[in-house]
């Protein structure tokens, strides 16, 4: 398989500015080492809080996915001023006092807002999935589920479930040159999957769904095996061993 199996094509692609925040569907991902350019580089966290766990998310303040951020410099994020269009339909820049004095009174204790340039991930930097795994989840839930609770970075479409790639390594485009990603494991599933992403209403039944059906597990982290771009509607290849890609 010295020219890899074309599994698909780029069908979704995404980014976070904000963790918990709504995403910012982009035509290319700018892949670096440390993942997506501009993903989940700002996060609003407890002040005073040292556990391993200081963020602030949809799981504690639900309407945080209704925030829409964007970045002012789309094609800079790291050095980008960020504006948020708030639920009430507010525009206001990312670091103004009313947002933290907001996000404070939903959570009842002080928040405030850090930056992080190589961003602020659970586990690992990128995350995908495929259109046939997320077609399974929907017929398991016997109705659609929109695949934005699942917050991916990259959706494929593809026939093959991204489970089919743990271990080997998906490469982006034509030739060589291009993105690549090491397939690592699947994706442990917690609250946030019951958070509609146009409502912030929870529906508890979402989980009972991923946990009973597939394991609490839905799509794949990845790292960064080869920097470069992944764009909208890119062929992509599948190697299943990563040391001879």
């Amino acid at each position: 398989m010295r020219d890899g199996l074309v599994v698909g094509r780029v069908s979704m692609v995404a980014r976070y500015p904000v963790k918990s925040m709504a995403g910012d569907p982009v035509a290319e991902l700018d892949l670096r080492w440390p993942g997506a350019h501009g993903d989940r580089q700002y996060a609003f966290v407890r002040c005073g809080n040292r556990s391993r766990f200081p963020w602030l998310t949809a799981r504690d303040v639900p309407s945080l996915v209704l925030h829409r951020p964007s970045f002012r410099n789309p094609a800079d994020p790291r050095h980008s001023a960020v504006d948020v269009v708030t639920p009430a339909g507010e525009h206001m820049p990312l670091d103004h006092p009313a947002l933290a004095a907001s996000l404070s009174e939903a959570a009842g204790t002080d928040v405030e807002l850090i930056q992080v340039g190589r961003g602020i991930f659970d586990s690992m930097p990128v995350s995908l999935t495929t259109t046939a795994f997320l077609a399974a989840v929907d017929a398991a839930h016997t109705s659609p589920l929109d695949p934005r609770r699942f917050r991916m970075n990259i959706v494929i479409e593809s026939e093959a479930s991204d489970t089919a790639w743990h271990g080997g390594v998906l490469a982006f485009g034509e030739g060589d040159g291009g993105a690549k990603l090491l397939v690592n494991d699947a994706i442990p599933r917690c609250a946030m999957v019951t958070v509609d992403p146009d409502t912030a209403v929870r529906d508890p039944s979402v989980l009972r769904t991923v946990a009973g059906r597939f394991g609490n597990n839905i799509g794949s982290y990845c790292a960064t095996l080869q920097c470069g771009l992944i764009r909208m509607g890119d062929r992509v290849r599948f190697f299943p061993a990563g040391p001879s890609v």
